[in-house]
């Protein structure tokens, strides 16, 4: 069932992909009100359906998730999440700033990876901004609050709903209850810890650990993550 402490609506901006569906899943497991966004709503209507039965067949027939077009989806939480591809990043941005509500916090999961220019996933570009969360910062209003996680999250390990993730998110922002308001979802992924990683600049470094990760998992054919030692 539901966990009573989590009943807020988290959107998912760009949730019909890997990494936004396997958030959405995990978060509507735990008892999260979730809205999946895309750029069409019968999309994410159709992955919203799905995500239930899944849901359903794991247990928990209650999970409330729900399919919106991005602009719906924006407007109706002041927790939203962006997960579309780096190359997606600015143009879904301009679509939906003036929907979002002053005072939201947005957890941006972009990773600047070569495919966005036909490169190789274990490769970064460079951003002129520093990195994908100081170049969302920039593109959005001032009355909205940008941090950064979930980038070394695997999307495999997410959708695996009968194992624990083991993984450490670090969560980067230039203030800290903003980052404060993602330790719950954190917390709510069995075997992820939360670690504050300090201000958003250091989100440069976070980004590129995702491809080192990748090439790791093609090398191991494994889902790696990363732990952070020597802290409780």
């Amino acid at each position: 069932m539901p966990n009573s402490q989590s009943n807020q609506r988290i959107a998912i901006i760009g949730g019909t992909g890997d990494q936004g569906k396997g958030l959405a899943l995990r978060w509507a497991k735990a008892g999260f009100d979730i809205i999946v966004g895309s750029r069409a709503a019968e999309r994410a209507e159709d992955a919203a359906k799905d995500m239930k039965e899944m849901l359903a067949k794991a247990g928990f027939p209650d999970a409330a998730v729900s399919g919106a077009h991005n602009l719906e989806a924006a407007a109706s939480s002041n927790l939203v999440v962006l997960t579309v591809p780096f190359a997606a990043q600015i143009n879904t941005l301009k679509e939906i700033r003036d929907k979002l509500q002053p005072g939201t916090v947005l957890i941006d999961v972009t990773v600047p990876l070569e495919p966005a220019v036909g490169g190789k996933p274990t490769r970064v570009l460079g951003v002129w901004a520093g990195s994908a969360a100081e170049q969302c910062k920039e593109q959005v209003p001032d009355t909205v609050t940008v941090v950064s996680a979930f980038h070394n999250v695997g999307a495999e390990a997410l959708a695996d709903l009968s194992h624990e993730v083991e993984c450490d998110v670090i969560v980067c922002g230039d203030k800290k209850d903003a980052k404060e308001s993602v330790r719950p979802l954190v917390a709510a992924i069995p075997g992820c810890r939360f670690v504050d990683g300090g201000l958003l600049a250091n989100s440069r470094t976070v980004e590129a650990m995702t491809a080192l990760l990748i090439g790791i998992n093609i090398r191991y054919k494994g889902h790696t993550g990363i732990r952070i030692t020597g802290i409780n």
